[in-house]
């Protein structure tokens, strides 16, 4: 299926959406459905999935069909394609038969690109016919882990959608998640008959996300201490319980924050409320079970708080991803008590369904595992979905194990105490527990079986406390001494170490606990990331959001999607007083340069004549040229070609700036550009041992396209130039 010379995907990217360069596998993911093939599209929450689709609907002469599962997704995906001047609809519930009818007429004459509906009405006999009449250019499947009974949020009436292959057997389909481990990956590409070749995963590595795990004591105060640092900022905390998010909320609300609740409890009207006052940043903190999320495409939210243990690790990354989608740094913080774990075993047993159970149990474990692991949070949540993490120093610099290494622990002969708790385990048969275990060794008549008061092991550990008897199960389990065997119940067993221990006298050595230093207690000192750590103007900075909110009024949709957080900070960092520079900010493509640019350039006009500030735009690294429109013709840069055809004439820089009246620094970021097009060598402007600096400069600090070279230069030094800088830029474009 191919597409016109003037629907290039690389175009639609910088003159639509207004970003420089596809990201992770944005681009292959694209092809593939360009030419006709479907696409499984494994990519991290903010890693810009919907582009995958919503670009090729912009290639494609035809309707593009999304497959989307709530309403409220539905409509801010839309709201947010219209803003860049993309027609969009969403067929649902909300739109009453006079609105529907207007849609049918609108769909049928052509003028709608890309079409949202729910998977309930998608496989409809009569909704597949009237489909067939618009003849649709591609499908896109949202959330396509709901298609898996695998999958931590399984929807039976997403299995129905493998029918879409049968009765469009030419139209590609592109499913998208952001979430799957290995098993529900195959699930979801049998299902929908979806070859490896065309499975794109993405690194699931959200770099600007930390991770923290504290002991789940006072809960609140620990809230609350979080939410001081992070005061007018929007976050998330996630509960079990409905009464518990309604209870928090009051609390905070009580105590002066802006919070509201959400769960499936309230009524539909409050509930739409909530999250719309959320959405608008009118109320900064949800406290919510996780019937709030799926469909939040807010991009500013900086914090997400588990109060309550999730139910797989799935879950949770998809919900810490809801923080920091526009690449700004944000934190996710799970307080975590072992008794969670134990509630939670109940409530994820399906009855009747022991398969089920067991890959539920034992996901469920794996979140348990990963709260209590001792080592590094990003490299573990990595290591689940099967990718490996390559630390610098041993430390990925953003997780509370690593910005708090445990010190080297004092170790201890165990031997003893280790053969008492594995007796017990084997004379009661292996068949229980660490706590009845427990209760066996400390001779609790009250809590053992009457068949277990005789045992040899019965009362033979009363010389330690319950406490330091779990302490040392824990030891035993994380050591691989013995194994929590999978199922509903956590029953302990024996394994060939165990054995080794028993009956060949193997020595077991166990770090001894030390509480006053321990990661956990001393994690809770570090700060939440800011968004004050990028150097741009605050003041600024937040009188650029008054613009968005009242743009975001006038227009009834959320002010993240008129801008985001990312795109304001680099406004209030390069000052651009023109719509010329406004063009290079990413975030703004053609429609919202023309609808909202003179509004930002005025706004920081006048700041900058109050404050008496220039621009900064020539620290910022300038967009590759954009396809010409209409109105920009190909016409010569004068300028730069001067300074190019001085440059094969052999004069050197300096002259070339002396004979045009312009600075050595202008005269180098000319003859850069041509390095991007090979008319220029980068060793001939470019020292050799500066190239080399250069690029490890740029590694260092993981350069994209697009993103300021400022940082890069400070951190080289007086010695570098930006046009040396922006030459290695274009001779290794990244």
């Amino acid at each position: 299926m191919a597409t016109s010379a003037l629907a290039n995907p690389l175009h639609i990217l910088r003159t639509t959406f207004g970003y420089e360069s596809f990201r992770l596998e944005q681009e292959r993911a694209i092809t593939t459905v360009l030419r006709g093939d479907d696409a499984f599209v494994l990519m991290p929450t903010g890693g810009g999935k919907s582009l995958c689709y919503q670009i090729p609907a912009l290639c494609l002469n035809g309707l593009t069909v999304v497959v989307s599962p709530l309403i409220a997704l539905m409509k801010d995906q839309v709201d947010a394609l219209r803003l860049n001047g993309i027609e969009a609809a969403y067929l649902n519930s909300t739109l009453d038969e006079y609105e529907q009818r207007l849609l049918v007429s609108r769909l049928r004459s052509g003028a709608v690109r890309i079409l949202y509906v729910a998977p309930e009405r998608l496989v409809t006999e009569r909704f597949l016919t009237f489909l067939a009449s618009l003849n649709p250019v591609l499908f896109a499947i949202d959330e396509a882990h709901c298609i898996s009974q695998w999958g931590h949020d399984f929807r039976p009436e997403y299995r129905e959608l493998a029918q879409l292959k049968q009765r469009f057997p030419h139209v590609p389909r592109i499913a998208l998640t952001a979430t799957a481990d290995e098993q529900t990956r195959r699930d979801i590409a049998e299902q929908l008959m979806i070859s490896n070749e065309n499975t794109f995963v993405s690194s699931f590595n959200r770099a600007n996300i930390r991770y923290f795990v504290e002991p789940k004591r006072d809960a609140y105060g620990r809230i609350v201490q979080h939410l001081r640092q992070r005061k007018g900022e929007s976050g998330i905390i996630y509960t079990l319980s409905r009464a518990s998010a309604e209870e928090i909320a009051e609390r905070l609300h009580a105590d002066g924050f802006s919070a509201l609740p959400y769960h499936a409890g309230l009524e539909r009207e409050t509930r739409t409320r909530h999250q719309d006052l959320f959405l608008r940043d009118d109320v900064q903190i949800i406290c919510a079970t996780v019937a709030f999320g799926m469909g939040i495409d807010k991009s500013n939210v900086r914090f997400v708080i588990h109060h309550d243990l999730p139910k797989n690790i799935e879950s949770y990354y998809q919900e810490t991803g809801r923080a920091g989608r526009d690449g700004l740094p944000s934190d996710a913080i799970l307080l975590y008590s072992a008794g969670d774990l134990t509630k939670m075993r109940k409530m994820v047993a399906i009855e009747d369904n022991p398969e089920q159970t067991r890959v539920l149990v034992r996901k469920l474990q794996e979140m348990a595992n990963y709260a209590e692991s001792r080592t590094c949070r990003r490299e573990y949540l990595l290591r689940y979905f099967g990718e490996k993490f390559i630390k610098s120093e041993d430390s990925c610099g953003s997780c509370d194990v690593c910005l708090n290494p445990t010190p080297p622990q004092e170790m201890y002969d165990a031997t003893l105490l280790a053969q008492k708790f594995l007796s017990a385990m084997v004379r009661s048969g292996e068949r229980f527990g660490a706590g009845y275990i427990i209760e066996i060794l400390r001779g609790n008549k009250d809590k053992v079986r009457l068949e277990h008061l005789n045992l040899k092991t019965f009362g033979v550990g009363t010389d330690n406390s319950a406490a330091e008897w779990r302490d040392v199960a824990q030891e035993l389990i994380r050591e691989g001494w013995c194994y929590r065997e999978e199922g509903e119940y956590p029953i302990l067993k024996l394994n060939e170490r165990s054995k080794a221990v028993l009956y060949h006298g193997e020595k077991v050595m166990l770090p001894r606990k030390t509480p006053k230093t321990s990661r956990r207690d001393r994690s809770t000192s570090t700060p939440f990331a800011s968004t004050t750590s990028t150097p741009h103007n605050q003041a600024l900075f937040e009188r650029l959001r008054t613009v968005r909110r009242n743009i975001a009024s006038n227009e009834g949709v959320a002010p993240f999607m008129v801008l985001s957080d990312a795109t304001l900070i680099q406004l209030a960092t390069y000052l651009p007083l023109s719509l010329e520079s406004v063009r290079r900010i990413s975030g703004f493509g053609e429609a919202k340069t023309e609808r909202y640019g003179k509004l930002f350039v005025e706004e920081i006009g006048a700041f900058a004549a109050e404050h008496g500030l220039s621009t900064q735009m020539e620290s910022l690294a300038p967009k590759r040229e954009r396809m010409p429109t209409a109105e920009r013709t190909q016409r010569p840069d004068d300028t730069y070609r001067a300074s190019l055809e001085l440059w094969q004439q052999g004069k050197a820089i300096s002259a070339i700036a002396t004979e045009r009246g312009l600075t050595a620094q202008t005269i180098m970021g000319h003859l850069a550009r041509y390095v991007a097009t090979g008319q220029i060598s980068l060793e001939e402007i470019v020292p050799e041992n500066k190239i080399e600096s250069i690029i490890d400069a740029l590694r260092a600090a993981d350069w994209r396209d697009g993103q300021a070279i400022k940082p890069i230069k400070e951190a080289l030094g007086d010695d570098y130039s930006y046009g040396e800088i922006q030459a290695v830029i274009n001779a290794y474009p990244k």
